[in-house]
């Protein structure tokens, strides 16, 4: 990939991923890069995909367009989570393919592994067992873009590879209270309280899952890396190695904001997977680490959230 490589973010204009993708290309030097609003291009109508890659030919894409959403959004909207990531990723890759894009970077998730997998998640544990129920229906999309990229590999030559990251937070993630994973749902919560003099903040869940967590910049770096170096059609995980408690993430955050009432536990809300933590030691022996730990990644995600006003 050359710095006037014609590069498609795909979710660059508006998605966690996609901006931060976008910003650290154009901080390393690449010169062309297309981005498009989904007014622009909605990625949803197959015609409209083909004609922008039939127009622009773009020599590599990194498919980080998708619709998420933390546990409350994955278990009420499990159509919508369903059919819209299948067709984003059928459209994007399926065109790919067609137009004879050099590479392509497609982002799964790691929901995609069996919810009660061994610890850390290997690549290997995929489709060794179901998935956690709560996001099922995402995590069957991103499995499908996954097979999807590794079927074109095997019958045409193709060179389209699957990432696999752990749960993302940092600048322009999502906080909305119905919508947003844990991180930004509890910064938001904390901030909010802080402001308020509230005695406590309520919390989902016993407290007792383990979640592995990165900073959307790193991510944005080591996809980055891996489209310069990674030409395999299985899987690679992306993360940390390192995870927390649900409980502890919330002192954390509790500590950043400055909050200083009490935490609560609702119990009757679900925990989800009670572990996920990723194996990384394919990535690390590629030669990539994250850099930014989960204390300082928060930090600049709430110093983020307070010089955009974010709420």
């Amino acid at each position: 990939m050359k710095k006037n490589s014609k590069i498609y973010v795909a979710g660059g204009q508006s998605g966690l991923v996609g901006k931060a993708l976008v910003s650290y290309l154009k901080k390393t030097g690449y010169t062309n890069i297309v981005v498009k609003t989904r007014k622009q291009l909605d990625l949803l109508n197959q015609k409209k995909v083909d004609t922008f890659f039939k127009m622009e030919k773009p020599e590599y894409v990194f498919l980080a367009a998708a619709k998420v959403g933390g546990i409350l959004a994955n278990k009420t909207q499990k159509a919508d989570f369903l059919y819209e990531n299948l067709a984003i990723q059928n459209n994007v890759i399926y065109s790919a393919w067609k137009y004879k894009v050099k590479k392509l970077l497609f982002l799964g998730s790691s929901c995609i592994y069996p919810r009660l997998a061994p610890q850390p998640m290997k690549e290997e544990y995929l489709l060794t067992g179901k998935p956690e129920e709560t996001n099922d229906a995402y995590a069957i999309a991103k499995i499908a873009g996954v097979m999807l990229c590794q079927n074109f590999n095997k019958q045409y030559k193709t060179n389209f590879i699957s990432l696999v990251p752990t749960n993302l937070y940092g600048p322009n993630d999502n906080f909305d209270y119905e919508t947003s994973h844990v991180v930004p749902v509890l910064i938001r919560k904390f901030h909010e309280a802080k402001l308020k003099k509230n005695k406590d903040v309520v919390v989902w869940g016993s407290g007792k899952a383990y979640r592995e967590f990165l900073y959307v910049d790193d991510l944005a770096e080591a996809c980055i890396f891996l489209m310069k170096s990674y030409n395999d059609s299985e899987i690679i995980n992306v993360g940390t190695g390192e995870d927390i408690t649900i409980k502890d993430l919330a002192k954390l955050i509790k500590k950043i904001v400055g909050f200083e009432g009490k935490i609560s536990w609702d119990r009757l809300k679900p925990d989800g997977a009670p572990r996920k933590k990723l194996d990384v030691s394919k990535l690390n022996k590629l030669g990539w680490r994250s850099m930014t730990n989960l204390s300082e990644g928060i930090e600049l995600t709430y110093k983020w959230c307070l010089k955009n006003k974010v709420f």
